[in-house]
């Protein structure tokens, strides 16, 4: 059995007239993310990690931010199809676990969610995801409320 392992980042800006979506869940807050596509900050740090697990890139070669097609897109979309390479490489997604940094909204009422939205994209039980959420503690870009973060990672194995 061949194991990789991974490690994603992303992070993303506030900005207004923007949904707030994270791991594919639409999170009720006056401010959104800015981004080309949906700005799904947890869901970009799981792709990363996934490809960075299998050596296959990152989501900027795969998906670029000057490319017309992917303006708007639907991060969770562009998650199944990440995991369909993992796949068509041979490679199993094991285990998720991420965290997200953001000193609001808070986001514990969401995780269950996320987890099962993820699940059901990546044809993986939930029980195979971990989100957390922290706060930096009103330090930095975070706490001060300029943006969101995300941490990832993930496990991949071939039989």
């Amino acid at each position: 059995m061949k194991i990789r392992v991974g490690h994603g980042y992303d992070v993303h800006r506030f900005a207004e007239d923007r949904r707030l979506i994270l791991g594919g869940v639409d999170i009720p807050y006056a401010l959104g993310l800015l981004g080309h596509s949906d700005a799904d900050v947890l869901v970009h740090a799981i792709m990363d990690s996934l490809l960075g697990a299998a050596a296959l890139g990152d989501i900027g070669t795969h998906f670029p931010d000057n490319d017309p097609a992917y303006s708007g897109a639907d991060s969770v979309k562009l998650l199944k199809r990440v995991c369909a390479l993992i796949k068509d490489n041979g490679y199993t997604v094991s285990n998720i676990d991420a965290t997200v940094i953001a000193q609001k909204p808070k986001l514990k009422p969401y995780i269950g969610q996320m987890r099962e939205t993820l699940a059901k994209a990546m044809c993986i039980d939930a029980d195979c995801i971990s989100i957390k959420a922290t706060t930096e503690e009103k330090l930095g870009f975070t706490g001060r409320l300029e943006g969101i973060s995300a941490h990832c990672v993930s496990l991949i194995i071939k039989d």
